[in-house]
């Protein structure tokens, strides 16, 4: 377990605990059973996005502090946070090479050297967890603040690693763009998917997220320039949220989402959304239905 899931756990069981909530409470008003709430609190597993908010909402408490730890601890968990070294399908054309900018993380999808690798990876683990203590830190109440100093070392600010163009390609979560981004669309899908478009003020750019997938299915992205995308390729993929890289973004932007399912006969759908406009939520759709002959 990472430390930044033992500190959402702590900070869970804080909560429940301040609001007198029993696991049998918990289980009766909410869609999670008491031995979920059990492992949840508990730390034996990352609890889902929406049972952090559930708490919060029962316990009467303000869910963006908590949400905020639960992205961090979501991306340690889901492995995002670790070096990519894999390349694009061979059925899928390359991707654009990411514009580099002066940092020791490095967040491109192209293979390392070998004799290179166990330095990149190092300097990503420092960088991240580092990143990650000081950002906890500033989450904090004030109480707990006092009586837990700050890292004595960290390797980089709170501020973003990159913006505009220097965020082509890149993971949102790694650069610190996706910390309180703005949620320009959200879109439903035929099949369940949710899959929503975020946009940074700080970094210049947009991506889109997704949950509720299936191993398979394709989430893409645009903003005019280069297309970005993501598949879900397995359980744990399926089971948490997946993110897209960034594309550089700013007011007036139209940026575009699509989602391919994994099914043959599914169907693409895409959505839009404007940067500096109001959020919307949409959903496919519905099938016409055939009228009966008249009477």
């Amino acid at each position: 377990m990472t430390s930044e899931h033992t500190r959402l756990s702590a900070a869970l069981r804080e909560l429940r605990s301040g609001a007198g909530l029993s696991l049998a409470a918990l289980a009766e008003r909410t869609a999670y059973s008491k031995s979920s709430w059990e492992r949840y609190l508990n730390g034996k597993s990352l609890p889902p996005r929406q049972a952090v908010r559930e708490l919060c909402r029962l316990a009467n408490e303000p869910d963006g502090r908590l949400l905020a730890l639960w992205e961090i601890a979501e991306s340690q968990w889901s492995g995002r946070a670790a070096v990519p070294a894999s390349s694009p399908p061979a059925d899928e054309s390359p991707r654009p090479l990411p514009q580099e900018v002066p940092t020791p993380v490095r967040t491109g999808r192209r293979h390392l050297g070998g004799g290179r690798l166990p330095v990149v990876l190092a300097s990503a683990y420092t960088v991240v967890v580092g990143g990650a203590a000081a950002l906890l830190f500033f989450l904090l109440p004030d109480s707990e603040a006092e009586n837990e100093p700050p890292p004595a070392s960290v390797p980089f600010s709170l501020a973003p690693q990159c913006h505009g163009a220097a965020c082509e390609g890149r993971d949102p979560m790694r650069l610190i763009c996706g910390i309180g981004p703005d949620s320009l669309a959200s879109y439903r899908t035929a099949t369940g998917a949710h899959v929503e478009l975020r946009y940074s003020k700080k970094c210049g750019t947009s991506w889109a997220r997704s949950w509720g997938t299936e191993i398979g299915d394709r989430v893409d992205v645009t903003a005019g320039g280069p297309t970005y995308g993501v598949r879900i390729r397995n359980k744990d993929d399926a089971a948490t949220f997946i993110y897209t890289e960034m594309t550089e973004a700013r007011p007036g932007s139209t940026v575009r989402a699509c989602f391919r399912p994994a099914s043959a006969d599914g169907e693409r759908e895409c959505f839009e959304a404007r940067v500096g406009g109001a959020a919307t939520t949409t959903r496919p759709p519905s099938p016409p239905v055939a009228s009966g002959p008249r009477q």
